[in-house]
C-alpha cells in the first residue's frame, strides 16, 4: 500500500482576531487561515478527509499512519512558512503582499496581442515602461508562443527576440523575467540583465536548464506542464485527480530542482492554468489553490485573458477577457499567491490594491466582539 497526505485550507478568516486567534497567516501572506481538511490517499483513493483547526491540527496528524506523519508535519510548517523577500538584481520583491508581473510578448504568434509588439523595440519599451509606472513589480519576457498547436521556435531566433527587450528593460532598472525553456536562451537572457527564469515546463524540457538555473543562483518559476520531457506543454493532460497529481507533479519538480543545486529560497511554483487542462480541471485548481502552499514555496499565478475565461463567459474573444482575469486574479489573492502574472497591469494592480486596503481594514476590525 502507498499512503499520501495533504493538507488544504478550507475555511479562511478576514483577520485573526475573528478566530480569536486560532488562525494562521497562510505562507506569510495577508490571508489567513482557520480550518483545514487533512487527506489521506491510499493507492490513489482519497481513505479518510479529517477536519481540523489550529488548536486540533496536532491531534489530528497524530491520528494519521506513521509513515506519513513526518510529511504532514512539514506540508504543516510550510503552511505556516513566511517567505523572505525575492532578490531580483538590486530590487528585493517583498512576498508578503501579492505582486504583478507584467506581460511583454515579442512573438509573431502570441494569443493576446497578436504580435503587436514583435520587432517594434520602441513600442516595447513604451509598453514596459508603462507597466512598471503603473505598479508591477516583475517584466516577464516571452520570445516562443505555448499556446496550443504552437510551433517549437529555435534558440537562435528566440534570443534574437528576447535580448533587445531584456536589454531596454535592464535600462528603466526594471526586474526582468525570462519566459523559457531552454537552457541557451535562459544563458544570453541573465547575461543581457534578466533575473528570474520562468520555465513553463518545469526545466524538464533541455536537460541544462537545471544546471544553469544552479550556476546563476537566480529564482526560478517551475510550472505545471503535463507533456512528457517538456515537448509538446498540452499533451498528456488526462489526470486521476488533477488538484493531487498536480501537486505531486511539482513536487517531484522541486525535487529535481533541489537535486540540480537550486536554493530551496530561489523556487516558485506555478499550477500551470490552461496547460493540458479542461475548464473543469482549471477551476478545481484555482479552488484549491491554498494547497499548494504546503509544498514551501510561492506561488505564482497565471490565468489572465485565457481559455476558460471566454468558457465561461459565452466564448468572450481573447481582447475581451478582462473582467475574468481580473477575477480570477482577486481569487489567487484570496488563496494566497505571491505572484500574479497578467497582460493588464493598471487594472490588476488596482483591484490588488483594493483587496489589500480591505485586508489591512479587517485586521483593525474589532467591532464584531465583544467589549
Amino acid at each position: 500500500m502507498s499512503d499520501q497526505v495533504y493538507i488544504r485550507p478550507v475555511g479562511f478568516a478576514p483577520g485573526p482576531q475573528s478566530e480569536h486567534g486560532n488562525a494562521i497567516r497562510l505562507a506569510g501572506t495577508m490571508v489567513y487561515a482557520s480550518r483545514f481538511a487533512v487527506i489521506l490517499r491510499r493507492d490513489g483513493e482519497v481513505v479518510e478527509r479529517l477536519l481540523a483547526s489550529v488548536d486540533t491540527i496536532d491531534e489530528v496528524m497524530g491520528a494519521l499512519p506513521d509513515e506519513v506523519g513526518a510529511e504532514a508535519e512539514a506540508q504543516w510548517a510550510n503552511l505556516t512558512l513566511a517567505h523572505p523577500p525575492m532578490q531580483l538584481g538590486n530590487r528585493a520583491v517583498a512576498l508578503d503582499q501579492p505582486q504583478v508581473m507584467g506581460i511583454l510578448n515579442v512573438t509573431p504568434d502570441s494569443f493576446s496581442d497578436g504580435g503587436e509588439f514583435m520587432d517594434k523595440p520602441g513600442v516595447q519599451r513604451e509598453v514596459a515602461a508603462g507597466m512598471l509606472e503603473a505598479g508591477a513589480a516583475i517584466i516577464d519576457i516571452g520570445g516562443e508562443s505555448t499556446r496550443p498547436g504552437a510551433q517549437p521556435l529555435w534558440e537562435g531566433d528566440e534570443i534574437e527576440r528576447v535580448v533587445p527587450a531584456i536589454e531596454a528593460c535592464s535600462a528603466m532598472g526594471a526586474a526582468i523575467s525570462i519566459d523559457t525553456r531552454k537552457a541557451a536562451v535562459m544563458e544570453a537572457a541573465l547575461e543581457a540583465g534578466a533575473h528570474l527564469v520562468n520555465d513553463v515546463s518545469g526545466l524538464k524540457h533541455d536537460p541544462r536548464s537545471g544546471e544553469v538555473v544552479a550556476a546563476a543562483g537566480c529564482p526560478v518559476v517551475l510550472m505545471h506542464a503535463p507533456g512528457a520531457g517538456g515537448e509538446d506543454l498540452h499533451a498528456n493532460g488526462d489526470y486521476d485527480a488533477v488538484v493531487f497529481d498536480v501537486f505531486d507533479t511539482l513536487r517531484a519538480r522541486r525535487d529535481a530542482a533541489l537535486e540540480a543545486g537550486i536554493e530551496a529560497k530561489n523556487i516558485m511554483l506555478d499550477v500551470g492554468i490552461g496547460f493540458g487542462k479542461s475548464l473543469a480541471d482549471n477551476l478545481a485548481l484555482i479552488n484549491a489553490l491554498p494547497m499548494f502552499h504546503a509544498l514551501g514555496h510561492p506561488l505564482l499565478f497565471g490565468a489572465s485573458r485565457k481559455r476558460l475565461i471566454g468558457a465561461l463567459s459565452k466564448e468572450a474573444p481573447v481582447e475581451q477577457r478582462l473582467g475574468g482575469s481580473v477575477a480570477l486574479a482577486l481569487e489567487a489573492m484570496r488563496g494566497g499567491a505571491q505572484v500574479l502574472r497578467v497582460h493588464d497591469v493598471p487594472e490588476t494592480v488596482q483591484a490588488r490594491n483594493v483587496w489589500r486596503g480591505l485586508r489591512d481594514a479587517a485586521l483593525t476590525d474589532f467591532s464584531d466582539l465583544p467589549g
